[in-house]
């Protein structure tokens, strides 16, 4: 008779142990961002332990500084733009990686997924030296730039995903009727991968919002995104106006998490 293995005294240790540790990553990493929620909405100006009397102070201040919703404006205008070419550029390039008579596409595919592998402060500084010479650092369009290179990677990695689950039968279908490479682009492929274009694009746009180590290479005194404002508050004058706005992308960023995991469910 053969004992399943996965039952017994040692197996429930076993698996005991992987719930515990499970459970000890998830609170070591969602500790920290869990106490700033309770603390942005206390009346303490000073960010410590324990909290001070229930205060909605910090989020009036925020919504009320021109100089903290110009950032946030900027952050959201610089996202956009970026995840529209990313998800553009990015397509086309998975698209193009997908070919299998293209030449070094191992090559390619490594270069074109390295701004994801390679530290954002060598970005940065590679950034800023190649920019410079073109004239785009402190300038929107810099910004923008810099943001789809850093975003251009997810969009890849997802679409690339999407496309190797695609059934290849359905493209040979669509040409044995007579439609042409684009029409069978438009009307079979694109309809097939866009859970992963749309989940690329919400990788991106989350990349863009939340860079800031390239943008304080390339960005000038008038380019203020909600991060590099985030940075400049904690490094000069720590408010706890900081917190609320921490607050506000945290739960952003839940949001866009929530609605990646709904398409992916799809």
């Amino acid at each position: 008779m053969i004992r399943n293995p996965n039952r017994g005294r040692l197996a429930w240790f076993g698996n005991l142990g992987l719930s515990l540790s499970g459970w000890l990553v998830l609170a070591f990493l969602l500790l920290p961002i869990l106490v700033v929620l309770p603390l942005s909405f206390s009346d303490s100006r000073y960010m410590s332990l324990p909290l001070g009397n229930f205060t909605l102070h910090w989020y009036e201040e925020f919504f009320g500084s021109a100089q903290w919703l110009g950032a946030l404006f900027n952050s959201f205008a610089i996202a956009v733009a970026s995840t529209v070419l990313a998800v553009v550029l990015g397509g086309l390039a998975a698209l193009g990686l997908r070919h299998p008579a293209m030449p070094g596409k191992r090559l390619i595919e490594v270069l074109l997924i390295a701004p994801m592998i390679v530290p954002a402060v060598i970005v940065g500084v590679g950034m800023y030296f190649v920019f410079a010479n073109a004239g785009l650092t402190r300038s929107y369009l810099g910004l923008i730039l810099a943001h789809t290179t850093l975003a251009v990677p997810f969009v890849i990695v997802n679409v690339g995903s999407a496309l190797g689950g695609l059934n290849q039968r359905l493209l040979w279908a669509a040409a044995s009727m007579g439609a042409t490479p684009w029409m069978t682009l438009r009307k079979v492929t694109l309809p097939l991968v866009s859970p992963g274009l749309i989940s690329g694009g919400l990788f991106a746009f989350a990349t863009s919002l939340d860079e800031v180590v390239v943008t304080l290479f390339l960005a000038g005194p008038d380019q203020r995104t909600l991060p590099r404002e985030m940075f400049t508050t904690a490094r000069e004058a720590l408010s706890p106006v900081l917190l609320s706005a921490a607050t506000i992308m945290v739960l952003f960023a839940t949001l866009l998490l929530l609605v990646s995991r709904s398409l992916s469910k799809r």
